[in-house]
């Protein structure tokens, strides 16, 4: 299967400059390793389904390849990547993992959580990778991205394949319509799992930090962990933490309890916002209240109710506890001010 999908509001196969623009080829993933690992090894990107959201892949130690990544991304130089390992043997390879790190990364990988460890001397990454840090953050996907990064025999670097700020595309047709003139290829492994990006951990002087909310719960982490998580970081440790991040092009308003003309709905449950009736449009993340549901609906939703044409998303309150805690720092960046976005 081959499919050409240009960028939405230009006259198809147009930017809007009228120049004829080069659409990224979407490929399903029985089709798609060749041609992806020829790209990787040309030094050039691919975007490819994980299990969290689709992510924007180049050869970690390729350094021309990472700066494709934030060209195609318009993301700022500090903000740090996560390098991607196809098992533990490559982990180990780029950074040290003290016990409780090790302990982590038995139960949950491959999966949807990131660790900040320190780097190894000589390790190969590229340090535009890191933006600098003497840390690094891994993570070990399933499925499509563990086997690339395995026939690769190196990391890859995978942000989210969004341009830099705005919503996480968890569709192949979202990553095309968003970064398809400015890549080659998509990898179409259909909607992702999880839906949210992965959380993010840093074990450090003994304590076990959360330094982003995602796919993993904190009372999972914590079972295993046998210990409680401390939120907080100093400064801009890992991907994701920059105050306004995840925005539509609509302004959110967040844990609204009464809907204002003119507005789009984000729900949760089964109970409404007084006034949703004359909501422009309505997209709820969970009907039954089930926030593993809302993680994967979120970003979707969000880029629907942001295709309505309401100037504000309204967002009925969504409980704290699990993922919750995941989709609330997700709101909160996409509602933060806008002009500085990671």
């Amino acid at each position: 299967m081959h499919v050409v999908v240009p960028k939405p509001l230009h006259t198809i196969g147009q930017h809007a400059s009228g120049l004829v623009a080069n659409l990224a080829e979407i490929l399903a993933v029985g089709e798609a390793l060749e041609r992806a690992l020829a790209l990787l090894q040309a030094g050039d990107v691919v975007a490819i389904p994980t299990e969290t959201v689709y992510g924007l892949a180049g050869d970690a130690t390729n350094g021309v390849a990472v700066a494709r990544i934030f060209e195609a991304k318009g993301r700022p130089r500090f903000n740090p990547l996560i390098a991607h390992v196809a098992d533990r043997a490559m982990a180990d390879r780029i950074a040290g993992f003290d016990p409780l790190s090790a302990r982590l990364a038995e139960a949950f990988w491959p999966g949807p959580l990131t660790l900040v460890l320190p780097q190894r001397a000589d390790n190969g990454i590229h340090p535009l990778v890191t933006a600098g840090l003497d840390t690094i953050a891994l993570r070990m996907p399933r499925g499509f991205g563990g086997e690339l990064i395995a026939r690769l025999g190196r990391a890859l670097a995978a942000p989210s394949a969004n341009s830099s700020g705005k919503i996480s595309g968890t569709t192949a047709q979202a990553v095309a319509a968003d970064l398809g003139d400015r890549i080659k290829l998509v990898v179409d492994g259909g909607a992702t799992l999880v839906g949210l990006e992965s959380t993010i951990l840093k074990v450090e002087h003994g304590k076990l930090r959360l330094l982003r909310p995602g796919g993993i719960g904190a009372e999972e982490i914590e079972a295993v962990a046998g210990a409680k998580l401390v939120r907080g970081a100093a400064g801009i440790e890992a991907p994701g933490m920059l105050a306004s991040h995840y925005a539509p092009g609509a302004a959110m308003r967040l844990n609204v309890e009464k809907i204002a003309e003119g507005e789009a709905l984000l729900a949760f449950g089964g109970k409404r916002a007084w006034g949703w009736e004359q909501a422009v449009a309505l997209r709820n993340l969970s009907e039954r209240g089930d926030l593993r549901e809302a993680a994967s609906n979120l970003f979707a939703a969000m880029q629907a109710l942001d295709r309505s044409g309401a100037t504000t998303i309204a967002v009925e309150p969504i409980p704290f506890e699990g993922l919750g805690e995941a989709i609330n720092d997700r709101l909160a960046r996409a509602a933060a001010p806008r002009g500085k976005t990671g």
